[in-house]
């Protein structure tokens, strides 16, 4: 279980390529190529924006599910457990549940355990709105309060990024702004302190992800 990233947090751009790095020296060194390994994204942390803004936390975030692409690993999302005003959330035990539901099915190999919340899949222009896919998504994605989806964000070929409405379409989420007529880019829960609120029906939050 490998919990760690904050100090990356000033230069995220190469992280998913250390922790992959690290993933397969040690598994090479103990020679067992198919070890379990579990790590854990970073929380939430610092203030709350009311704009969206770039975020080298949620850059980092991103690239630790990066790691991902190699097999025998699983992250758990933890970014409705931080608080603002401390690096180290007080939330211990949520943190550890949700490991623990990985460690089933990687390490104990409990097939049936929902270990992960959503994770970005793919994202396709359709006129003038974003359809992402996600893969994890239990029994159906869900707003975990019952509010509107929110912390996307799209945008044009210029890269300005506004928040944009979604909606869930199965496995899907549709998302779009009246503004941006050619959406290219989009991005979920991309800051320091995110509140995004999708979730899938087993109560674990989705991934920050972005498609650039």
């Amino acid at each position: 279980i490998w919990y760690q990233g904050e100090s990356n947090a000033g230069n995220p751009s190469n992280y998913d390529k250390l922790l992959k790095a690290l993933i397969l020296d040690w598994r090479t060194k103990w020679k067992t190529i198919e070890a379990p390994f579990l790590f854990v994204q970073l929380a939430n942390f610092m203030d709350y924006t009311m704009m969206p803004v770039e975020s080298s936390w949620a850059q980092l975030r991103n690239n630790q599910r990066k790691a991902l692409e190699l097999p025998y690993t699983a992250m758990t999302v933890i970014t409705d457990c931080g608080e603002w005003n401390d690096i180290h959330p007080l939330n211990k035990k949520e943190v550890g549940l949700r490991l623990s539901l990985a460690a089933k099915k990687l390490a104990y190999n409990e097939n049936t355990v929902v270990y992960s919340g959503p994770l970005y899949e793919s994202a396709k222009t359709d006129g003038d709105k974003i359809i992402v896919s996600f893969s994890h998504t239990g029994s159906g994605l869900m707003s975990m309060d019952d509010e509107p989806l929110r912390y996307f964000a799209i945008a044009g070929e210029d890269k300005k990024f506004v928040w944009a409405n979604a909606t869930i379409d199965g496995r899907n989420v549709i998302v779009w702004n009246d503004k941006i007529k050619e959406p290219k880019y989009i991005r979920y829960n991309w800051a320091d302190n995110p509140e995004g609120n999708l979730y899938n029906k087993e109560g674990l939050p989705a991934s920050v992800f972005s498609n650039e």
